[in-house]
């Protein structure tokens, strides 16, 4: 690709279609686990560590409003995502399928990466000068409390429904 335009272009529609590739991906790995009881113990409490961050960020995030730097965002600058990956990990340890572990690990390598390369693109394009003071470590830390509306208006009972709903299908599959 001769310009970085085309490029830009592809990361970006890679960004825009990860949770619907996400959903799919996670059908796929449900479908071929086969989760043993110590398999789906050791991965449900890893990604229930992974939901636990997505909410404990989702508490201090306002989206869109501003950069945020409290609560996870003060240690690092993509908690959401790092507890996404966490989430996915413990799916492919309760799948007990070196199958899924690959290909959950292809998803995230593909889509995390440009979801951060977009997202950070736009957050620079939106607030200036304060994302790149961010990223650096120099923009102002924020006191804020931990918020449950936050976390409601942040939508993330969405992925506590999804991830019950996953642990419930594995859990059933291991019992039969």
């Amino acid at each position: 690709m001769a310009d970085g335009r085309a490029w830009r272009r592809i990361v970006a529609a890679i960004s825009r279609r990860r949770v619907t590739a996400g959903f799919l991906i996670g059908v796929l790995a449900v479908w071929l686990a086969d989760p043993s009881r110590g398999s789906l113990t050791l991965g449900a409490g890893v990604a229930t560590a992974g939901e636990m961050l997505r909410v404990w960020a989702a508490g201090h995030l306002e989206k869109g409003r501003e950069i945020t730097a409290s609560g996870p965002y003060a240690i690092t600058r993509h908690p959401l995502y790092l507890g996404s990956a966490f989430i996915a990990a413990g799916m492919a340890i309760a799948s007990n399928r070196l199958l899924v572990v690959l290909i959950i690990a292809a998803y995230l390598t593909i889509t995390i990466g440009a979801a951060i390369w977009t997202e950070e693109a736009h957050l620079t394009e939106k607030f200036g000068h304060q994302y790149p003071a961010y990223r650096e470590g120099d923009l102002p830390r924020v006191a804020r409390r931990f918020s449950l509306t936050r976390v409601i208006r942040n939508r993330e009972y969405r992925a506590i429904g999804g991830l019950a709903l996953v642990l419930a299908v594995l859990a059933w599959k291991a019992a039969h």
